[in-house]
């Protein structure tokens, strides 16, 4: 059921932004204006995340999963009103209301899998969590350019409202499966360390103590870091694809959705892959940082072929960048986890989204004025440049060098 929660969110991120030459055009308004409806989802995050764990704490998985529910279906249905060439503003506040809900879904998957996963399933089960996401992500990717097609202003807004109805349909019936069948714990934990996990607060006693204890610690910094480079190279990518391939293949506008796909469905496999692998082996700076390497190779593969006129080489390498980069999601969460035990994965989990959302932001913005001003072949380097960077700054994380953070957190928790 969260999977279905949280792919419902994220199938409404990318809505506009696969189709942003049609939104800007049918509303009006410039391209920054629709990446906007994307880069919401980001500053909603960074402003709410901690109130949300509050909630998390206060009121428990239950109550945070059905708020996350009821903004997804409220603000889709309020998208419904906004099917004309005036509507962009009351289209924003539902897209922003449905932002805001992600809070209650982004960084559930650590401590949902904590609490009803046994210690040997618990990657696999955080991938998963991710996994809906990225479900949610694809189908946002892949159904927009199907319904709505270039034409008059009435088709465009007929094409609109039928996406809009579709988003309200799918989010009720969510919410309502969720508030029949979801709870808020298995009738027996799993393990003893379960029963911990039940009991643990994100936002105790000492969390603010946790918190700066976390944010100076050298070797999360970097991971905080570098986790929203690669992130928020994802977040960019995403948001400026359909402004990034369709000059080089202006009549392929449904296969650029489906580009996305492939990038979001490559993710999905390294993502299971990924967990697989840090319950199998536990190597978790050795796993991380091969991903991150190879995410930065696909990117400058990807910089290089995108001008040959070849859609099926555009797809291939679509598919090892997003295998790598969307990939990592998991395994960065997984990492934190590691470095930061004991701390809450929640509150690790909802740093790493914060930073996330800052890269976001920031690298969505630059990479689209640089696309516009200058040419998407800088664009795409400096994304690239941005990733090797990160590649580099986990490189210089030493895992052994972790002691003094793991007793400063002991301490604490005393």
């Amino acid at each position: 059921m969260f999977i279905l929660l949280s792919a419902s969110n994220g199938a409404q991120w990318i809505i506009y932004s696969v189709i942003a030459q049609i939104v800007a055009e049918f509303y009006n308004v410039s391209f920054s204006a629709v990446d906007w409806t994307s880069m919401i989802y980001m500053a909603t995050y960074i402003v709410l995340f901690i109130p949300a764990a509050y909630l998390l704490d206060r009121y428990g998985l239950r109550m945070s999963i059905l708020m996350g529910a009821t903004g997804n279906a409220v603000g889709a249905w309020i998208r419904m009103l906004s099917a004309h060439p005036d509507g962009f503003w009351t289209t924003f506040i539902g897209q922003t209301i449905v932002g805001s809900s992600q809070m209650f879904t982004l960084g559930i998957p650590p401590r949902l899998a904590a609490v009803w996963f046994g210690p040997d399933e618990v990657s696999t089960a955080c991938a998963a969590g991710v996994f809906g996401n990225q479900l949610g992500i694809a189908v946002g990717f892949l159904v927009p350019p199907i319904l709505v097609q270039n034409g008059t202003v009435d088709e465009v807004a007929s094409d609109l409202r039928t996406l809009f109805l579709c988003s309200a349909t799918l989010n009720t019936a969510v919410l309502t499966v969720i508030i029949l069948f979801f709870s808020a714990r298995p009738p027996t934990p799993p393990s003893l360390a379960q029963i911990t996990a039940q009991e643990e607060k994100a936002l105790g006693p000492n969390f603010w103590k946790t918190l700066l204890s976390l944010m100076t610690s050298k070797d999360f910094l970097l991971l905080f870091i570098t986790y929203g480079i690669n992130t928020g190279v994802f977040y960019a990518v995403s948001t400026l694809l359909a402004q990034m391939v369709l000059p080089y293949y202006p009549t392929e506008s449904v296969a650029i959705g489906q580009i996305g796909v492939v990038i979001v469905v490559a993710g999905m496999l390294g993502s299971v892959l990924g967990g697989f692998l840090l319950d199998k082996f536990k190597r978790f700076k050795l796993i991380t940082l091969l991903d991150y390497l190879f995410s930065a190779l696909g990117m400058l593969t990807f910089t290089f072929t995108l001008d040959l006129g070849s859609l099926i080489i555009v797809f291939a390498i679509a598919f090892l960048l997003g295998f790598f980069m969307t990939g990592y999601l998991p395994i960065g969460f997984e990492f934190a986890a590691e470095i930061t035990f004991p701390a809450a994965e929640g509150t690790t989990s909802a740093l790493l989204n914060s930073s996330a959302q800052i890269f976001g932001i920031v690298l969505t913005i630059a990479m689209g004025a640089m696309m516009h001003g200058v040419s998407t072949f800088v664009c795409n380097i400096s994304m690239t440049i941005a990733l090797l960077v990160g590649t580099g700054l986990t490189g210089t994380a030493k895992q052994a060098s972790l002691t003094s953070l793991f007793e400063t957190l002991v301490t604490l928790a005393n």
